[in-house]
């Protein structure tokens, strides 16, 4: 019973404070009082609770508005957050986000909090890496990684002192649950299907938009551009670590990062 207040933000039409009655369904406040996705695109998934809360995907946006109902979707009511995701969301890259910020407001009394979300935040980070940035044993350390991923969540869970450290692993649990599959393409194909992921897109640069400006070339941090003034550029892949400062610097859209 009752009312509940959220701040509604992210790929919606219409962001702000709202106030709903409890049992009202996620699904409409996103796309009644929400106005639905920004830009037409195709909503993904809503995050709710705040950093440590979880994400509900399409198939439970039709859940009721209530502090039980949102913990069988690995979701929580928590401090009235809802920040709704389009297509070009990654949700792996959600999920490193939500944890960098909670491994960073850990206060560190106890080790599961302190230590196990720092792990889980280096193995997600390793799932996003790129096969030209490993050296060494780090592809073996990156699917160990993995392998423990969710049993080192649910001791994060069962054995921290207070309630940042026993939702801290929400976000990677939720999206585990939900988002399987992208999981499976990071991690096997190496492909992020939103291209959220920098270090896992290839890039190359077309010939008949490159001007020769140079600004790319002086822009990248590994010299990994080669070509003169006036002239097309093309990459050497090599020596590309992914980080994107190509595409963000080109005003002439030549560079494409698939």
């Amino acid at each position: 019973k009752g009312t509940k207040v959220f701040a509604l933000s992210g790929k919606v039409v219409r962001t702000g404070l709202v106030e709903v009655a409890m049992g009202t369904k996620v699904r409409d406040i996103i796309f009644s009082i929400g106005g639905g996705i920004a830009k037409g695109r195709t909503f993904k998934a809503v995050q709710m609770g705040g950093p440590s809360g979880g994400c509900i995907p399409t198939s439970q946006l039709d859940i009721d508005i209530d502090y039980e109902s949102l913990k069988t979707v690995g979701a929580m009511m928590g401090s009235g957050g809802m920040v709704v995701m389009d297509d070009k969301n990654c949700m792996v890259d959600v999920a490193k986000f939500f944890m960098d910020f909670i491994q960073r407001e850990s206060c560190g009394k106890c080790i599961p909090c302190r230590e196990g979300t720092r792990r889980m935040l280096e193995i997600l980070q390793r799932i996003t890496r790129g096969r030209r940035n490993e050296k060494g044993v780090e592809a073996l350390e990156r699917f160990q990684g993995v392998l423990y991923l969710k049993r080192l969540a649910q001791v994060i869970q069962d054995t921290s002192l207070c309630g940042l450290g026993q939702t801290a692993p929400n976000p990677v649990l939720s999206t585990l649950r939900w988002f399987r599959d992208e999981y499976e393409e990071h991690i096997y194909d190496r492909h992020c299907r939103a291209g959220a992921c920098t270090e896992l897109l290839n890039y190359t640069i077309d010939s008949e938009k490159c001007t020769g400006c140079t600004a790319c070339a002086r822009k990248c941090p590994s010299n990994a551009i080669m070509g003169n003034p006036k002239t097309p550029h093309y990459i050497i892949p090599d020596k590309c670590i992914g980080c994107g400062t190509c595409v963000d610097v080109c005003r002439f859209g030549a560079v494409k990062a698939e």
